[in-house]
């Protein structure tokens, strides 16, 4: 089973220009998404899929400079970007994550395989309420292809899952129910304002050096730290559109 971890990532950011390069612990936010990702087992390769324009030149760079495999596409048209940085491979599977979730849940991602692997199908459904910022999402290399021929508003291409979740009786969907230590969906652990990189921050200076702390201990330092966890708690998600 050929698996690929494709990771969006971009230097343009209407609320927070550049966070995915922005300094984290003793490295670089982009650091931490990859190297939790390279955690993941049973995947055949991790790809930082960003865009042409010229400003995520410093992404490719980054990436050369740690022996990442880089895809450059469109940034807008993501679900573009996605199945033409998948294609080559010929994959089975795509796991996509996003370069904003520093703390992204590299265990359940594992977990997320075996169950792909025991019943596979069109797209893996996490079941129970998880802060923003953890989950990756699962998809056959087929149903990515179907996304791409058949999804065509811009909330689709933006957004490369969001026409599976829409039209869910187009795609035959495998279930697993996430531990319960991390369902606290009143958490968020994502990047996307100054006030999630100050949260993120104090995660990783809590966590000095360990790049792989367990999702679920993060979870619980919050828990234990409601003054962290109150840091960005008014944020309010970007509605998609």
């Amino acid at each position: 089973m050929k698996t690929l971890i494709i990771i969006q990532a971009r230097m343009g950011s209407s609320r927070l220009p550049g966070k995915v390069l922005m300094p984290l612990g003793e490295t670089v936010v982009l650091d931490y998404v990859v190297s939790r990702c390279q955690q993941v087992k049973q995947v055949d390769e991790v790809i930082v899929a960003t865009s042409v324009l010229p400003q995520d030149d410093a992404i490719e760079s980054w990436c050369k400079q740690h022996h990442v495999p880089c895809f450059r596409g469109s940034e807008d048209d993501v679900l573009a970007r996605y199945y033409e940085c998948a294609k080559p491979y010929q994959p089975d599977y795509v796991i996509r994550v996003t370069a904003d979730c520093p703390f992204v849940d590299y265990e359940l991602a594992g977990q997320i395989i075996d169950v792909m692997k025991s019943e596979p199908s069109d797209i893996v459904i996490v079941e129970g309420n998880l802060p923003r910022g953890l989950v990756v999402e699962m998809m056959s290399f087929s149903a990515l292809k179907y996304i791409y021929h058949h999804g065509k508003e811009p909330r689709h291409r933006e957004h490369v899952t969001y026409y599976a979740y829409e039209f869910p009786d187009e795609f035959q969907r495998t279930y697993i129910q996430a531990p319960r230590e991390i369902q606290h969906p009143q958490l968020r652990i994502t990047l996307d304002t100054e006030e999630d990189y100050q949260l993120c921050r104090a995660i990783a200076e809590h966590f000095k050096g360990d790049r792989l702390v367990r999702s679920r201990e993060v979870v619980r330092f919050l828990l234990d730290h409601p003054n962290v966890a109150q840091i960005n708690a008014h944020v309010q998600q970007k509605p998609v559109v």
